[in-house]
């Protein structure tokens, strides 16, 4: 009796079916991390361009030739930066009084201070337009 043939065949094609799926695997992990990174640094890159606005803002508010406490509003440019494919928007109200116990300002002293809320959106395009779309608000209340 002849000793049966083909079996390494069989096993050569079975070996090399497994090591395909493992490869292919290996290949949609890879590319599913990339875009979590890809959206991960955008997502702080939007943050960081809300935070700038802010800035911009609050240093505006505080300027002190700004004594009418004239609110920034507006686009905030980014151009110039890492952060120029980003539009940032800020608008920036003088808080109302919501009670009958608060108020629009008080006085400490003989200085008067008024309450104003800053809001900074930053976005880069359209979630329709954009795999890797990232939009941040950030928001502080100041006095003046």
């Amino acid at each position: 009796m002849r000793p049966e043939r083909g079996f390494a065949l069989v096993a050569a094609l079975f070996v090399m079916v497994v090591i395909a799926a493992v490869v292919a695997t290996m290949s949609r992990l890879s590319v599913t991390q990339n875009t979590s990174l890809d959206l991960a640094v955008q997502q702080a890159r939007a943050y960081q361009a809300a935070r700038a606005g802010l800035e911009w803002g609050l240093h505006q508010l505080l300027l002190e030739s700004n004594v009418a406490g004239v609110c920034p509003q507006g686009s905030v440019s980014m151009a110039g930066s890492g952060l120029a494919d980003f539009s940032v928007n800020l608008a920036c109200i003088k808080l109302p009084c919501t009670t009958a116990t608060c108020a629009q300002s008080y006085t400490e002293g003989s200085r008067t201070f008024n309450l104003y809320r800053l809001t900074a959106t930053a976005g880069n395009g359209s979630p329709d337009s954009r795999v890797d779309y990232a939009w941040r608000r950030l928001e502080v209340t100041v006095e003046k």
